[in-house]
């Protein structure tokens, strides 16, 4: 491990980068996909698209969070 690193940090940015693009292996999709009637295309775009948007906003929370931690 890099000396410095906050391994607290480290374990939530994987997890951050873990959500990325996520989708037809994901669970939550198929229930999304179901609970409002929408295509497999409409879905993926839809679930890839705030998938994207939450890990970009939790690795920008956590860049934050790594200057003062």
């Amino acid at each position: 491990m890099t000396p410095g690193a906050n391994r607290e940090l480290l374990v939530l940015a994987t997890g951050a980068g873990s959500l990325i693009f996520s989708h037809v292996n994901d669970a939550g999709f198929w229930m999304v996909k179901e609970y409002f009637n929408m295509s497999v295309g409409d879905t993926f775009k839809t679930w890839s698209a705030m998938e994207t948007i939450i890990s970009v906003t939790a690795i920008a929370i956590i860049m934050l969070l790594s200057v003062f931690v």
